[in-house]
């Protein structure tokens, strides 16, 4: 049949389409932050690596897009910081707000001794694609788009590989070691059965987009008033706005309408009232379910979980991206020269959480101080008056205090730099 449709004779059924087989030493899932990073640190050390993306694309408007010093110092320190520098971006120094009226300066970057002192706004899918066109010298990587993990293939009690879906027809990778970096709702963590650890957050995100004027301008990256929060970032030609509701209160405000919701926003944020049209419906509002979770183990024999898929984290500091990145590159350098062998053992794979586990929980820490003693007061319903914590009016009154929160922000605690090696070329 010229026109390609599948005739079916009466009393047979069309047969499912042919399983494919493929293996590789490595088989990462996800190709966010964490996955794609760590791909291009493989396949940049010759190991031969499959990442599955189960999207075909990787436009997702709700992923974070802070890329701070740390990331921007393994960049360089991969020689890409330059092509990657050219890539459309909005740089952040300080870090300023209003809470409750008051002005304050939460962060200046400038105080940093480091060569990229600035957080670089830049959306996730240019980061990723930047990655993915970096990486398409490398023989050895290979990214695979729209292929959808849903299983995982086990020989007795060690994960062998992943079973896939794409378009053409199911897919079986087996591998010598597999990694999870496919976030937070990670399907390869369900089916290893690696129990989450919840620690919980009291907020949600509504995320949207707001056209901008060529001449608005504004300094101001915070605001706090009673019951209300919002954080606004400059996109160059829109500002991406992220308001924050009580945990569980995106229905009480659907509720209110529409209007209700944009009025509270041009009312915190009188810039975004030229551009606030662009919100039409609550179809243009994304809900952003924040959570702060981790795993107490990261590893099955012949599997680790990272980024994400190990420990999620609140959007406060917008240090998730960075982390990804961090484990990404400490997972590089402890194994990167063990996978061209084989399959490290177990004990191997969890010197990974060993090394990332404290930056881990201490960032989370810091975050859920951040929630409970600022975000949660803020968001409590009524009009009482705010008032500044004293540390904030300290770090405002003193600055070079600034510098504390600016390093803990822009560089983490205990930042991974590229020890893994790349393979030599002809």
């Amino acid at each position: 049949m010229d026109s390609g449709e599948l005739i079916v004779e009466p009393g047979t059924s069309p047969q499912p389409p042919e399983r494919r087989f493929v293996k590789v030493r490595c088989c990462i899932v996800g190709g966010g932050p964490a996955g794609m990073m760590l791909g291009y640190l493989l396949g940049r050390a010759g190991i031969d690596v499959v990442v599955l993306e189960k999207h075909a694309d990787f436009f997702r408007d709700f992923r974070g897009d802070t890329v701070h010093p740390s990331t921007l110092e393994v960049m360089d320190e991969l020689g890409l910081i330059d092509g990657f520098l050219k890539l459309p971006h909005q740089r952040l120094q300080k870090m300023d707000g209003l809470f409750g009226g008051t002005h304050v300066r939460i962060a200046d970057l400038n105080r940093l001794h480091t060569k990229y002192p600035f957080i670089a706004f830049m959306p996730q899918w240019d980061f990723l694609n930047f990655l993915r066109e970096a990486g398409a010298r490398f023989a050895s990587l290979k990214v695979m788009m729209s292929t959808e993990a849903v299983d995982l293939i086990r020989r007795g009690e060690t994960i062998a590989g992943v079973r896939a879906t794409t378009p053409e027809r199911p897919l079986d990778i087996e591998a010598d070691l597999t990694i999870a970096c496919d976030g937070r709702h990670s399907i390869v963590r369900e089916r290893a059965g690696l129990k989450v650890e919840e620690i919980g957050a009291p907020m949600d995100v509504l995320w949207f987009r707001v056209g901008r004027r060529a001449d608005g301008t504004e300094n101001l990256f915070a605001r706090i008033e009673p019951g209300k929060m919002m954080v606004t970032f400059d996109r160059g030609d829109y500002w991406q706005c992220a308001y924050v509701i009580a945990k569980g209160q995106y229905e009480a405000v659907k509720a209110r309408g529409l209007q209700a919701l944009l009025d509270d926003v041009v009312r915190m944020a009188p810039v975004l009232r030229s551009g606030i049209g662009d919100v039409k419906s609550f179809d243009d509002v994304k809900l952003l379910t924040v959570a702060i979770n981790r795993l107490p183990h990261w590893t099955r024999p012949g599997l680790l979980c990272i980024g994400d898929a190990a420990h999620a984290m609140s959007p406060v500091g917008g240090v998730g991206v960075n982390l990804a990145v961090q484990d990404a590159v400490a997972t590089a350098n402890l194994l990167a020269d063990k996978i061209s062998r084989g399959c490290p053992c177990e004990a191997e794979l969890d010197a990974i959480r060993a090394r990332r586990e404290f930056p881990v929980k201490m960032t989370q820490a810091m975050q859920v101080v951040v929630q409970n003693h600022i975000i949660s007061g803020a968001l409590k319903p009524g009009n009482q008056p705010l008032k500044v914590p004293l540390i904030i009016r300290l770090i405002t009154a003193v600055p070079w205090l600034q510098g504390i929160p600016a390093r803990l922000l822009a560089l983490g605690i205990r930042p991974e730099h590229v020890a893994s090696k790349a393979a030599q070329t002809p």
